[in-house]
């Protein structure tokens, strides 16, 4: 379920960015922004997906290791340290 949402949203986000430059190429085209400003645009917009990608991805992770310790589930590190008090 949570791998369904992520790729819900991956989608959402890539259908936004190309109406997103379909819409500037139109504006573009009409001569009414210069090349310049579009790719300055796309490139900043790109960015702030990728930065807010990571902020995500960090936010999940934490959110999964809280919910590990709160269901009080045995970690990888749990595991390898049970191997080694077993040797």
């Amino acid at each position: 379920m949570l791998k369904e949402l992520i790729f819900t949203g991956l989608g959402g986000a890539l259908v936004l960015k190309e109406k997103i430059e379909d819409e500037l190429k139109k504006l573009e085209e009409k001569g009414k922004l210069d090349t310049k400003d579009v790719k300055s645009f796309l490139e900043s917009l790109e960015q702030k997906g990728k930065d807010s990608d990571a902020k995500f991805k960090e936010e999940l992770k934490a959110t999964i290791k809280e919910i590990i310790d709160d269901l009080g589930l045995a970690t990888k590190e749990d595991l390898e340290k049970l191997k080694e008090d077993l040797k």
